[in-house]
């Protein structure tokens, strides 16, 4: 075995951990925090690590698992009431539970117990995600059979189309140290991809006074927060150009230290709707087999040319993401 598999190994057993957690667990009040400790890896980071390699965010795992639970305690329990039933799986409330059935199944779940063995797994398949089916034919119970072929292969296949997607992406990554950054920054709430409403503050209280010119400045955009536990109204993130320590700033324009020490960084050349894919790329793709797992320092991306001058329209820019070893 390489050390190159050797390492991927121990990426996706990591995450068999927190699958197999969920599986027996789905029942139960689950955190994102919990399941990043059962992973061993950083809190922040373990949402985008589970979604990179499984393609399926960790809210949407569990509540499919739930759902799938649902549906064979549901055909094995006639008797027991939907309610029970959507307490039992974890939902919080049954109309939650309602909604999201008939969601997923295209029906009700009363009607669901209704339908012989063919109707449902017809309505399963019809409705499914689309997901690495490890089962062979179902066979016995339905919906026990449904529950298990929608587990997930995580081989890390080279002909899955999320990693073809991946692959598409060119970029380099080296891993070095970075110094500590002061940065005068303008803050924004909200979706991580309306950012540049900030970046216009601060080029409006920057540009006059000549900071984007000082040589070495550099443009960056800091994430506070992780999408997978935080509302997307509410995500924090912060339009940065790095200026002199002790920079005297006004209004709504504030300064902050990000941290140094030793990051990935990785070079890309973009399109605006790929950042989503190049973060899935070092994280799915390039982290499994290098030795390193994500740190909980600030992570940030650096903007290196204004992509009005690409003659695509394209952004450069450097991923920058802490690392400790795996």
């Amino acid at each position: 075995m390489t050390r190159e598999e050797f390492l991927r190994r121990e990426y996706l057993g990591r995450i068999e951990r927190v699958v197999d957690h969920i599986y027996a667990h789905h029942g139960d009040e689950l955190t994102i925090d919990e399941l990043a400790d059962i992973a061993a890896f950083s809190r922040f980071h373990f949402h985008r690590v589970f979604s990179s390699i499984t393609g399926e965010t960790v809210s949407d795992f569990l509540k499919r698992v739930r759902l799938q639970q649902a549906a064979s305690r549901l055909t094995e329990h006639p008797g027991e009431a939907v309610t029970d039933v959507a307490l039992a799986v974890g939902f919080s409330s049954p109309s939650v539970f309602a909604r999201a059935f008939r969601s997923r199944f295209g029906v009700t779940a009363s009607v669901w117990r209704t339908l012989d063995g063919s109707k449902r797994r017809l309505l399963a398949e019809s409705n499914a995600c689309t997901v690495h089916s490890t089962a062979g034919p179902a066979i016995g119970n339905p919906g026990q059979a449904q529950a298990s072929a929608d587990r997930y292969d995580l081989s890390m296949r080279t002909d899955d189309s999320r990693r073809d997607a991946m692959k598409s992406l060119s970029y380099k990554v080296e891993v070095r140290k970075l110094p500590e950054l002061t940065v005068a920054y303008a803050r924004h709430v909200g979706a991580f991809n309306a950012i540049g409403e900030a970046f216009g503050r601060l080029s409006r209280w920057a540009g006059p006074r000549g900071l984007f010119r000082v040589p070495g400045a550099q443009s960056l955009a800091v994430y506070h927060d992780s999408p997978e536990t935080t509302p997307e109204q509410k995500l924090r993130s912060s339009a940065c150009v790095t200026v002199a320590p002790g920079t005297e700033v006004s209004g709504d324009i504030n300064v902050m230290t990000i941290p140094g020490g030793m990051f990935a960084v990785a070079r890309f050349e973009i399109l605006p709707s790929q950042f989503g894919e190049a973060w899935d790329a070092l994280m799915g793709e390039w982290f499994p087999s290098s030795g390193y797992q994500p740190d909980d320092r600030m992570c940030y991306e650096v903007y290196l040319q204004d992509p009005a001058s690409h003659p695509k329209g394209m952004f450069v820019i450097d991923i920058c993401e802490p690392v400790r070893p795996l």
